[in-house]
């Protein structure tokens, strides 16, 4: 009998963990009941690897079941490279790679620094009359302003994406719904407005690779490309707050970080681990009978990476319960950006950002501390807060 997680179970929507903890004690598979879709769920880390790597089980067009309801007109935009397996995932991965690389990222530390400090003047700003909320004031703002200008989205356009990126962070699915005509119009918009005037952004490169050999890119793949990297570039707005909010609960470990700030990258690697923002990978279908850790998984079935259980496997992790910023990296290392061809895009840039939000709100608040319980959004995909109230 297969250990079961029951999705809609508002204990295990509340905290996760032991549940999953469970669950991988039990066996490298278990089943999760999630309403009107249940999936086989991998939790231990081994097999997790394995399986994010193996061909056999791919992404396609059910590994989105949950659609839009969205005009006609826009749908051809939908379709992502997370769905694409095979020379078409690599094809358009290729041509975006260039601007999303570790050494990329680290070139855009000023911009970012920059994009933070403003940040934090309004927090500072809006904290002058009591608690503030760091979701909505920093966490949230800070990815869409980052990848707005990496993708070089014109600053005219910037107050609308600002809007979409918050309702992406929120994980609002009808405000979603409703804001995709205006992500897609807003993402022709970008690529009209480079092509008329380019500049050292990667809308430009691409609209460049287009222009020197039209069989790479058509013009739906590269406004589809341009609006899902600007709203796929959200995972700092969950991770920052996670972080906070982790520190904040270990003084232990708030005062390491305070005490010597290039303890940061590794941090950021351990508070991905520990709270990183996605619990379960996007689901994957067998392409024929598959058998993990000794279950058999029948063709067609989804199956998904239970992240959160991975990511506390005592088997990879010692302690893996206990946060840590000293912790050594092993060489499996935490899968919270996945694993394999689909491994995060934008992890040097989330990396990037998330080292700097926090060296930054650390060193120029000392005083920072909670100001009452933070309220965490009842999501069984995605571990984020609804809001984080401080005091400066």
């Amino acid at each position: 009998m297969l250990p079961e997680i029951d999705l809609a179970d508002p204990v295990v929507l509340h905290d996760p963990f032991p549940a999953y903890d469970r669950a991988r004690e039990a066996g490298p598979v278990a089943r999760l009941l999630v309403p009107g879709f249940p999936m086989w769920a991998v939790t231990r880390h081994t097999e997790a690897r394995a399986v994010l790597t193996d061909p056999r089980f791919a992404l396609g067009p059910d590994s989105y079941a949950l659609r839009p309801d969205i005009p006609e007109r826009c749908r051809p935009y939908l379709r992502s490279m997370g769905e694409m397996e095979g020379p078409e995932h690599t094809r358009l991965r290729k041509l975006v790679a260039p601007a999303f690389t570790a050494r990329r990222a680290a070139t855009l530390r000023p911009r970012i620094g920059r994009i933070v400090h403003s940040l934090l003047d309004d927090l500072e700003q809006k904290a002058a009359a009591g608690p503030v909320d760091l979701v909505t004031t920093v966490a949230r703002p800070l990815p869409i302003e980052v990848i707005c200008e990496l993708v070089g989205v014109p600053e005219a356009g910037r107050p609308r994406w600002r809007e979409f990126g918050a309702v992406i962070a929120a994980g609002n699915g009808p405000a979603f719904a409703e804001a995709v005509p205006g992500i897609v119009d807003g993402a022709i918009a970008a690529v009209a407005a480079r092509r008329a005037e380019p500049g050292d952004d990667l809308i430009s490169e691409l609209v460049r690779a287009q222009a020197e050999d039209g069989d790479r890119l058509s013009d739906t793949e590269l406004v589809s490309l341009v609006w899902q990297l600007v709203l796929g570039g959200q995972t700092p707005a969950n991770l920052v707050a996670n972080a906070v909010e982790a520190l904040l609960a270990h003084p232990d470990q708030l005062a390491a970080l305070r005490v010597d700030p290039t303890l940061a990258p590794g941090a950021v690697e351990e508070l991905m681990r520990w709270c990183g923002p996605q619990l379960l990978t996007v689901p994957r279908f067998p392409s024929e009978d598959v058998e993990v850790g000794g279950t058999r998984i029948p063709a067609g079935e989804p199956v998904t990476v239970a992240i959160a259980a991975a990511n506390r496997d005592p088997r990879v992790f010692a302690d893996p319960d206990v946060l840590d910023l000293r912790r050594t990296p092993g060489p499996a290392g935490h899968l919270g950006f996945a694993h394999g061809a689909h491994f995060c895009l934008g992890a040097g840039l989330a990396r990037v950002q998330t080292q700097v939000a926090l060296t930054a709100l650390l060193e120029r608040f000392p005083e920072l501390a909670p100001a009452g319980p933070a309220q965490r959004a009842p999501d069984g995909g995605t571990w984020r807060l609804a809001d984080l109230p401080v005091t400066l």
